[in-house]
């Protein structure tokens, strides 16, 4: 995925570079798991960790740089009033295995606690199917998720 967002800036010679930067992008991802995380209402230090850890390892951040992009997210997060805001940012410029990891990341994250709810379930479907995430391939995220436990 990380090269992916590089190459939203390596527009051709004579193109344009996409409308979305790499921290709106990054930002999407990052206010979409905080939304599933406080989908249980208990959004503690160990969904928190579960978004640090996916956010860390899929964009290269520093510790500094995931921080700061956790707290933009909440607050994004909280402003919202829908999901289509972050969710158009991937839909306009990734591939489907992207959408995939994404899904996969938010079922990391959903099961931090250990328990999923009917709620995070919820809203992993929808966002799948608004990227376009067949239900298979998200259970099969799913599993990969719970078989890596």
């Amino acid at each position: 995925m990380i090269n992916r967002i590089k190459a939203l800036f390596e527009a051709p010679e004579g193109g344009s570079v996409e409308e979305h930067s790499v921290d709106e992008i990054q930002l999407a991802a990052a206010a979409l798991l905080v939304e599933a995380a406080c989908l249980d209402e208990s959004y503690d230090e160990v969904e928190r960790e579960a978004v640090r850890r996916a956010l860390t390892q899929e964009f290269k951040l520093s510790e500094e740089e995931c921080e700061t992009l956790i707290l933009q997210a909440e607050a994004a997060q909280h402003e919202a009033t829908d999901l289509y805001r972050f969710i158009r940012k991937f839909d306009a410029n990734f591939g489907h295995a992207e959408r995939l990891r994404l899904i996969e990341m938010l079922w990391q994250v959903v099961y931090a606690d250990g328990e999923l709810h009917a709620y995070e379930s919820n809203v992993i479907r929808r966002i799948g199917g608004m990227l376009h995430v067949t239900d298979r391939e998200r259970s099969e995220a799913r599993q990969r998720v719970l078989t890596a436990q």
